[in-house]
């Protein structure tokens, strides 16, 4: 029996109950393909999945994989599949757990991978792209307006930046100071987290006018005074805080439009280097668990990858 060496957990909690294991290789069903995973994305949704914060079960009823964003070759296809074949480089999201060198996706999740995108973007690349494309959408944000990002250096905070940039809006972030140059050099103005951060926002504003729509990507309780700010709760949108509409913001978790539509919209930002992600770090398979601590330690700079194979 062929087996696939793949990342599993068998209780909800933190990176430690993620375990290196053998398994036998799945087999796709109809309508899917399996992927020999070359990279998988590290995403903030992967540690709330495995920490039981959307589950109805007291513990898992079954060892689960994790991770979700893959990019890949598909070395098998199940019945009623069109449109892939063995032999094709893919990315987008896997059904059996990203983590692994084998994982099974459903056909219509996954994308051909253009020769010009690297199998190490195009695995970094689908819940970042997907939830800016889609929360710019929410915003309406348009050409000479300014957006506001927290969490301007994670991955959506960069991908929403590189997009609002380059449909003509002026973008703020806030971030660490050791994220500034980096901001700087894509055309954001920094400004420090913490205490007192409405007050540097208008200050580096104080010329150029205010604040007309705000990305909270942090969770750092940021929605308040981001609604202070723009005047307007309908143009403040979080994906990190789910007590936003207490404030009377949106919090945004799902919907939008799918991979393939995303990166046909953006096409040729990503094919033009205007948009894409730094990856911070690659983790070996057998690794994947120093990688979710990295990532639940915050401050990463772009993208964590595992590299399956």
């Amino acid at each position: 029996m062929e087996t696939t060496r793949a990342i599993r957990y068998e209780r909800f909690g933190g990176p430690e109950v993620l375990t290196h294991t053998s398994i036998p290789t799945p087999e796709p069903g109809p309508e899917q393909v399996r992927v020999a995973v070359r990279f998988a994305g590290v995403n903030p949704i992967d540690a709330k999945i495995r920490r039981g914060m959307f589950a109805r079960e007291e513990q898992p009823s079954q060892p689960r994989g994790t991770g979700m964003d893959a990019a890949g070759v598909v070395d098998a296809v199940g019945e009623e599949v069109t449109g892939l074949h063995v032999g094709q480089a893919v990315f987008g999201q896997v059904a059996t757990g990203a983590a692994a060198t084998h994982a099974l996706a459903a056909a219509h999740r996954l994308v051909v991978k253009p020769e010009w995108l690297s199998f190490e973007q195009a695995a970094a690349l689908p819940v970042p792209l997907t939830t800016a494309v889609r929360v710019l959408d929410e915003l309406a944000v348009g050409a000479g307006e300014t957006l506001l990002v927290h969490a301007a250096a994670g991955a959506v905070g960069i991908v929403t930046a590189q997009l609002a940039r380059a449909h003509g809006a002026t973008v703020v972030g806030t971030a660490s100071p050791g994220n500034h140059d980096f901001l700087r050099e894509l055309g954001v103005i920094p400004v420090s987290y913490g205490d007192g951060w409405e007050e540097r926002v208008r200050s580096v504003l104080s010329d150029s006018g205010g604040v007309d729509a705000v990305l909270d990507a942090s969770g750092r309780g940021v929605v308040a005074g981001s609604v202070t700010l723009t005047g307007d709760p309908h143009r403040v949108v979080s994906i990190a805080d789910d007590a936003a509409p207490e404030y009377g913001a949106r919090f945004s978790s799902s919907g939008g439009p799918s991979l393939a539509e995303a990166v046909d919209r953006c096409a040729p930002l990503l094919r033009d280097g205007r948009v894409w992600l730094p990856i911070a770090a690659t983790f070996p398979l057998a690794e994947t668990a120093d990688a979710y601590a990295r990532s639940e330690a915050g401050h990463v700079r772009g993208k964590l990858l595992i590299h399956a194979g």
